[in-house]
């Protein structure tokens, strides 16, 4: 599967430096300047709730939606989304106020609050815009909520279900995401946040921080560094209260499931896998040994070998050199 492999001058080709100010957050990098490097070729906008949406919708045949989470974009699919849209019609989004897209904003230019039920109205919205009437969804951390969330809300159109490290269920707030319910880290977040603080909690979702390359690392900071990000983000984690989340209603889905783990996930206990797999009827569970929150982006390699089981790719010679992958990680 040499395809989904980074490539490796992209990966030592040296970025150009950031200033100071930017380093230390200071300043933001205009919502232009994130087009312009952020942009893929498959790059599309479409406006919802007043706000341009970026989205990647590629391949032909039965509908993926992938939902990514926290802080996080629609790259972090890429390497998955570039086997999969073989085989698949396969739709990326950044979620607001994430990546590319940004804040979404009300008629008088105010940064809108992204709790549940915004994100509710957001991902109706979007699937109505794009058409998607039936899909597979497969989500991660903040993303896997909203994706059970739109599976429990509408049961025909949602063909399969992948939650990979999935928020839901009651737990302590990430140390990096906790930060924000600080009055004070509110109120200086948007003039300043090193750089540094960044890089700690991406390192921190990897189960092996030595796999991060730095254009990855430096995306990432760019994306926290947007226009608006990180006011978005100081209104939006106090209003991550999961004791409100109804997670009993998993239990009425009827819907073919998988939930996929990272053994090294820092931010989500592994013990919520083995929730959602026993709550969904009829769920698969698999723990990925030595990966962490995002285990698409660190080892898509291994993830892919599962998705291809589950959703039945018929690719008889990607699947074949998928185990081989598996069988020389184990």
């Amino acid at each position: 599967m040499a395809s989904i492999q980074s490539n490796p001058a992209t990966r030592n080709a040296p970025l150009p430096p950031r200033s100071l100010a930017a380093r230390l957050g200071i300043t933001s990098v205009a919502r232009a300047d994130l087009r312009r490097r952020y942009m893929q070729s498959g790059s599309k906008f479409v406006k919802i709730m007043g706000t341009e949406v970026h989205y990647v919708d590629e391949g032909h045949g039965d509908t993926i939606v992938m939902i990514h989470g926290f802080a996080s974009s629609l790259h972090t699919w890429n390497r998955v989304a570039d086997e999969l849209k073989r085989s698949y019609r396969v739709i990326r989004l950044d979620l607001p106020p994430f990546g590319v897209t940004g804040p979404l904003r009300s008629s008088s230019g105010e940064i809108e609050t992204m709790n549940l039920p915004t994100y509710r109205r957001f991902i109706d919205t979007f699937m109505q815009a794009l058409g998607v009437t039936r899909a597979t969804l497969i989500g991660n951390s903040l993303g896997g909520l909203i994706s059970w969330d739109y599976a429990v809300r509408h049961r025909d159109a949602v063909e399969r279900l992948v939650l990979i490290d999935s928020a839901g269920f009651p737990m302590k707030l990430p140390i990096y995401i906790g930060l924000f319910n600080s009055a004070l880290v509110r109120m200086s977040s948007p003039w300043w946040l090193p750089e540094a603080i960044i890089k700690s909690a991406v390192r921190n979702v990897y189960g092996d921080p030595r796999k991060i390359d730095a254009v990855t690392l430096r995306r990432y900071v760019e994306f926290f560094h947007g226009e608006g990000t990180r006011e978005a983000i100081g209104k939006m984690v106090p209003t991550l209260d999961f004791t409100e989340v109804d997670t009993n209603v998993l239990k009425t889905l009827s819907v073919p499931s998988m939930v996929l783990w990272g053994a090294k996930d820092r931010w989500i206990p592994t013990a919520h896998a083995a929730e959602f797999a026993s709550r969904i009827p009829g769920a698969t569970s698999v723990m990925y040994p030595g990966l962490g929150h995002i285990p698409m982006e660190e080892a898509p390699e291994r993830v892919l070998v599962d998705l291809r089981a589950f959703l039945g790719t018929p690719a008889a010679a990607a699947t074949a050199s998928g185990e081989a992958t598996r069988d020389a990680a184990v």
